[in-house]
């Protein structure tokens, strides 16, 4: 059963992919709403599920968040050394914001971490489903409607970075194939193997807070630059909100 609602995330996240593509028109209002989602995603949805599993605090503060800080930090610091190694060979200055190539594009690598990070979650996804089903089926129902409800923005998210950082059409579509998948071999995956709830914690705060650099350093300063408009913030606010409904209905 798992497996079969990790079908119905594929598609969703199959769907978010898809329109993501279609809208190329209106890029700035796609960024936006994808900012607004990651947003949305991070602090509605991760960090609270991160808080209730992280455990004990570290030194007087919870695991989750030094892990959200580290997150941030990791995402921040890749993408400064990768700056850093395509100007020592001679493709532009260190200090580009955005790391910024010089055909004006994003580096590439940037954003195919930040999609395999994405993947990597959505299999976190699949492997929460599994382990739903076998707390019980009030627990599985919740974790499978916000699991299928969320795939689509994980689909959107995963395209728009992918292409954002100047990766070619082909590569967003690998990384949004195997984003896709992911769920399936996450619910397979508890069958095998169980996850401590201290560890689902600090899993989930870090990858929050790589969303959080992503979004604020990278989406949203790309969406409002060449169009500073009340449609695009609006488009963001509607990200957010959309993700509100989504925990408040699973909820």
């Amino acid at each position: 059963m798992p497996v079969l609602i990790a079908c119905g995330a594929v598609l969703m996240t199959l769907l978010g992919g898809w329109v993501a593509q279609r809208v190329t028109d209106r890029r700035h209002l796609v960024l936006g709403l994808a900012g607004g989602l990651m947003l949305g995603v991070v602090g509605l949805d991760l960090l609270p599920e991160a808080l209730d599993a992280a455990g004990r605090p570290v030194f007087g503060v919870p695991l989750a968040l030094l892990c959200f800080v580290l997150g941030f930090l990791a995402a921040h610091a890749l993408e400064r050394l990768l700056a850093v190694r395509r100007a020592a060979r001679g493709s532009g200055p260190p200090g580009a914001a955005g790391a910024v190539a010089p055909n004006g594009g994003r580096i590439p690598q940037v954003g195919l971490t930040a999609a395999t990070a994405m993947v990597l979650h959505s299999v976190m996804d699949g492997f929460a489903l599994g382990l739903a089903f076998q707390a019980g089926h009030g627990m599985a129902t919740a974790v499978a409607l916000a699991v299928i409800a969320h795939d689509f923005a994980d689909g959107f998210n995963t395209y728009t970075i992918t292409s954002l950082y100047g990766n070619a059409r082909h590569r967003a579509l690998l990384m949004l194939g195997a984003d896709a998948a992911a769920p399936l071999l996450g619910a397979a995956a508890t069958l095998v193997v169980t996850l401590p709830e201290q560890w689902l914690g600090g899993y989930l705060g870090f990858f929050g807070g790589v969303l959080l650099h992503l979004a604020t350093s990278g989406i949203l300063p790309e969406a409002h630059h060449a169009h500073p408009a009340l449609p695009t913030l609006a488009c963001t606010v509607a990200g957010a909100g959309a993700i509100w409904l989504v925990v408040g209905l699973a909820g």
